[in-house]
């Protein structure tokens, strides 16, 4: 099959920007891998993201609101597209997620696959996610199928751990390809260190290194329902409210508080109800660039360390998988898969915008 030049972009619920990524593939084999950038949200975008994950829940698809700065994200991935620099045979858009409710049958990313379609000048991928959603899968994590590809020289079983907003696993072995969200990634985290003053997140685990885990709070934390759902499984940024809520969490100094959410996600990633212990965690998002997080990581798990020890490159991961995907789109391939979502079979997905 012939390989395609894809363009992957992928931003993701840490709300930090648009990453974008250049590569080889016919949607099964993995080609050259060329460059990626990212291209940081402004701080007013950023800050109107934030506040419409917070409203999306009560809004309706059509909300005047959401379209417009759903037209601010695709100017921003238009421009990632342009700086990057690359001739491409098609773009893989994911949009922004501002909600997501597989139990309702509902996933909600904005932004406008025509118009970025119009403003590149090449056909888009997009709607990776509604036909598993409507299907009754989870319509998360979908990077499995990358995952897959690129570790098919490495001796399995092999876990591939992506900490963004929200953390998530792909379990490929044996016993086939498997996957879920697993807990919390950065985004407490990063919600926690902006409140108390301490910037847009834990940079170089700073603030948690000088703090001790609570863990009567890290207890209650635990007791959040979710953990004891079996694979697959798919989670929202903000499901975890009420529980964080509820924990105490607020009456610790920021450090404490700070050294408890570390802990907390390394031990929901722990708890995921892997087939047997991978013979090494490969870690990608922009979680591996904590060293708290890295370390609370390796006291559970044993074998860890950032993709970049697979020659993988980190920052790029999720904006290449999305290139991949998108030429799977093109060619009719499964997006999803039994264990990865939940569909019953196979799914394919995704939809295509040709420039005008």
């Amino acid at each position: 099959m012939e390989m395609l030049r894809a363009i992957g972009l992928m931003s993701g619920t840490s709300l930090d920007g648009v990453d974008a990524a250049w590569l080889e593939t016919d949607g099964d084999r993995v080609g050259r891998l060329g460059p990626s950038l990212t291209l940081p949200y402004d701080a007013a975008l950023r800050s109107d993201l934030r506040a419409l994950l917070d409203r999306a829940p009560a809004l309706d698809r059509d909300d005047a609101g959401a379209a417009e700065i759903g037209v601010r994200v695709t100017v921003w991935h238009a421009e990632a597209v342009r700086a990057l620099g690359m001739p491409a045979d098609i773009v893989g858009f994911h949009g922004q997620t501002i909600l997501h409710r597989p139990a309702r049958r509902l996933t909600w990313q904005i932004g406008d696959a025509a118009a970025l379609a119009q403003a590149t000048g090449i056909r888009v991928a997009w709607d990776f996610r509604t036909a598993d959603v409507a299907a009754g899968g989870e319509g998360a994590p979908l990077a499995p199928a990358w995952h897959a590809a690129l570790a098919t020289p490495l001796p399995p079983p092999v876990a591939v751990l992506n900490i963004g907003g929200v953390a998530n696993v792909t379990y490929v072995g044996g016993e086939g390809l498997l996957a879920c969200d697993t807990g919390p990634g950065n985004g407490p985290l990063d919600d926690w260190a902006r409140r108390h003053g301490h910037g847009d997140c834990d940079r170089d685990g700073a603030l948690s290194a000088q703090g001790r885990v609570d863990a009567a709070v890290l207890a209650r934390l635990l007791g959040d329902r979710y953990f004891g759902r079996p694979m697959p499984k798919s989670l929202d940024r903000l499901d975890f409210g009420a529980t964080l809520a509820a924990s105490g969490l607020e009456s610790l100094p920021a450090a404490d508080g700070a050294a408890t959410l570390v802990a907390f996600t390394a031990e929901a990633v722990a708890r995921a109800p892997l087939p047997q212990a991978p013979r090494r965690w490969l870690v990608g998002g922009g979680g591996r660039r904590n060293p708290s997080l890295m370390a609370a990581l390796g006291a559970r798990l044993g074998a860890v360390a950032p993709v970049e020890a697979a020659g993988w490159d980190g920052d790029a991961l999720e904006a290449q998988c999305f290139g991949f995907l998108a030429v799977r789109v093109l060619r009719g391939l499964p997006l999803s898969f039994p264990g990865t979502t939940g569909v019953a079979r196979p799914l394919p997905g995704g939809r295509i915008a040709e420039p005008g």
